[in-house]
C-alpha cells in the first residue's frame, strides 16, 4: 500500500475547505486492483470470513471483465475516514476521485443518519471489523468450522433484518431482563418438568415468559438482536457472532439508505471543485471532466435507454436542480436531515423527472419485453424507492415466542407489498432453525398475493 500524497491532493483539500466542506481527516491509500476488488466486495479491508463473500466476488469480477463495473475507489466513513484507490488509476482519475471522496467525507460527517450510527457503532469500523474477524478465527479453532459456519449462515441471512430506529446497544425487554439460561435465576423446582426436560435425546424446554407477559411485548423487527438475546439454547460465542454481524450491519445501513444522495453529493462536489481548480493543467482538467461524464451518465455502454437508474446520475442532477432552485445553504440542510426516501419524494419534481427521461415499467415474457407505464410522478418515485424498503429485505417481524420455544414470524405488509420467494424464505428459516433449535414458523404471502405459511422443525 502507498501512503504518499496523491497528485494535487493538498490543493484540492484546501479548495474543498474554502467552499465550506466539513469532514474528518481522510487517509488515502493506493492498493492493487485485486485488493481493491476484495475491499469493494467485503465492504472493509478485513472482515469475518464467509462463503457468501466469495459468491459476491465472482459476480463483481464478471461485471468488471464485461465492462459493466469500474471501481475507482472505495470510501469507508469514520474518524479518520479511509479512501482506497486502485493503483492502476490514471492521474486524472485520481484527481477526480480525490474531490469525490471529500464530498463523501463531508456527507458522512454531517448527515444525521450517518452521524447517529457512527456515534453508536464507533468511528473506527476498520479496526472493529478486524477484531471481529480475529474472534471468528478463534471461534473456529475452539468449536470447529462447521459449527461457526452454521452461525454465520444464519447471521448473514439476517444481516438486513435490523432496526436502526433502536439503539445499537439497546436494553433487554423490561418484562424479562435475563433471557438466556446462563444468566437466568434458577426457577422454582418443578419435579414433573425437570424429569421430562432431561430425557435421553430430548432438548431442554424453553423457560416460559411470566404469566400474562407476551414475548416479544410488541412485534420485533430486529431479528438479529432478538435471536441473539432470546434464543433458548444459544451459547455465548454464538451470541457474540450474531451481535458482531449486527454491529457491522448498523454501520452499512446509512450507506444503503443514502446511496443516491451520497453519490450525488460527492459527484456534485467533484464536478464543482474541478471547475474551480485553476491549479490544474488544461490537459488534466479536460481529461478529468471526461471521466466525470462517464461517472454520471444515465446509461452504460452504447445503450440509449437505461432500464436501471444510475444513482450517480440521478443524485448529481437532483442536487444541481436543488441548488439552482434553493441555493447551497438549503441543499446543505437537506443533506443533513434527509435519506433517499425524503430526497426523492420531496425534491424530484415533474420538470426534472421528464428532463431526465425517467419512466416506470414492468416486464413480461420472462423479462424479454418492457411495458412502459402511463406517466405518474408519485408512482415513479415509489418505483425508484421500492428496492430500499427495510434495507432491501422483506419486513419480517417476530410476533411470538411460544411456551414450547416455537419462534413465530410474520411479514409486515403495511408498507411493503412484495411477496416472498418461498424457496429462499424456507432456506433462511432453516438457517434460523439451526441456531434457534426449536420450530420456526413464518406467515407471509406469495409473489401471487396468496397467504403462505412456512414451518421448519415442527
Amino acid at each position: 500500500m502507498s501512503y504518499r500524497p496523491l497528485s494535487y491532493q493538498h490543493e484540492i483539500e484546501a479548495l474543498a475547505q474554502s467552499y465550506g466542506l466539513d469532514y474528518f481527516p481522510v487517509q488515502f491509500e493506493q492498493v492493487p486492483p485485486s485488493f481493491m476488488m476484495e475491499i469493494a466486495v467485503y465492504g472493509l479491508p478485513v472482515r469475518m470470513p464467509h462463503w457468501s463473500f466469495g459468491v459476491r466476488y465472482i459476480y463483481q469480477l464478471i461485471q468488471h471483465r464485461m465492462g459493466h463495473s469500474h471501481i475507482f475507489e472505495v470510501v469507508i466513513p469514520g474518524n479518520p475516514g479511509h479512501a482506497y484507490l486502485a493503483d492502476s488509476n490514471r492521474e486524472t482519475e485520481n484527481i477526480l476521485v480525490t474531490a469525490h471522496v471529500l464530498g463523501h467525507a463531508d456527507f458522512s460527517k454531517n448527515n444525521l443518519l450517518f452521524r447517529r450510527v457512527q456515534e453508536q457503532a464507533g468511528y473506527h469500523i476498520v479496526e472493529q471489523a478486524a477484531n471481529h474477524a480475529q474472534r471468528i478465527t478463534q471461534a473456529i479453532e475452539a468449536h470447529g468450522m462447521d459449527a461457526v459456519e452454521r452461525v454465520l449462515d444464519a447471521a448473514f441471512a439476517l444481516e438486513q433484518h435490523i432496526d436502526t430506529h433502536q439503539d445499537l446497544r439497546r436494553p433487554l425487554y423490561a418484562e424479562r431482563a435475563a433471557p438466556n439460561p446462563a444468566s437466568r435465576p434458577a426457577p422454582p423446582k418443578d419435579q414433573f418438568r425437570d424429569r421430562f426436560a432431561h430425557l435421553p435425546g430430548s432438548i431442554a424446554l424453553a423457560e416460559p415468559a411470566a404469566k400474562g407477559v407476551a414475548l416479544p411485548p410488541q412485534p420485533e423487527s430486529d431479528l438479529l438482536w432478538f435471536i441473539a438475546h432470546y434464543a433458548p439454547d444459544l451459547e455465548g460465542w454464538e451470541r457474540d457472532i450474531l451481535l458482531a454481524v449486527r454491529e457491522e450491519s448498523f454501520y452499512f445501513k446509512p450507506i444503503f439508505a443514502c446511496q443516491i444522495m451520497n453519490e450525488g453529493w460527492a459527484s456534485y462536489w467533484h464536478a464543482r471543485l474541478l471547475r474551480e481548480a485553476r491549479f490544474l493543467p488544461d490537459e488534466l482538467y479536460v481529461d478529468a471532466i471526461k471521466t466525470h461524464s462517464d461517472v454520471v451518465r444515465p446509461y452504460a455502454g452504447e445503450a440509449q435507454i437505461a432500464l436501471q437508474v444510475n444513482p450517480y446520475h440521478l443524485g448529481f442532477c437532483l442536487w444541481e436542480h436543488i441548488i439552482e432552485r434553493h441555493g447551497l445553504d438549503a441543499a446543505r440542510r437537506i443533506m443533513a436531515t434527509e435519506d433517499d426516501f425524503g430526497f426523492i419524494r420531496n425534491y424530484l419534481d415533474d420538470e426534472l423527472a421528464r428532463r431526465l427521461g425517467l419512466f416506470g415499467f414492468t416486464t413480461r415474457r420472462r423479462g424479454r419485453e418492457a411495458v412502459v407505464h402511463a406517466w405518474d410522478l408519485d408512482a415513479l418515485k415509489e418505483t425508484l424507492l421500492a428496492p430500499k424498503y427495510h434495507y432491501g429485505a422483506p419486513h419480517v417481524q417476530v410476533t411470538e415466542m411460544r411456551r414450547d420455544g416455537t419462534l413465530v414470524l410474520q411479514q409486515d405488509h403495511t408498507l411493503d407489498q412484495r411477496g416472498l420467494d418461498m424457496e429462499s424464505a424456507r432456506k433462511v428459516l432453516e438457517y434460523i432453525h439451526g441456531i434457534w433449535r426449536r420450530p420456526v414458523v413464518l406467515h407471509s404471502i406469495t409473489g401471487q398475493g396468496k397467504d403462505a405459511r412456512i414451518a421448519v422443525g415442527e
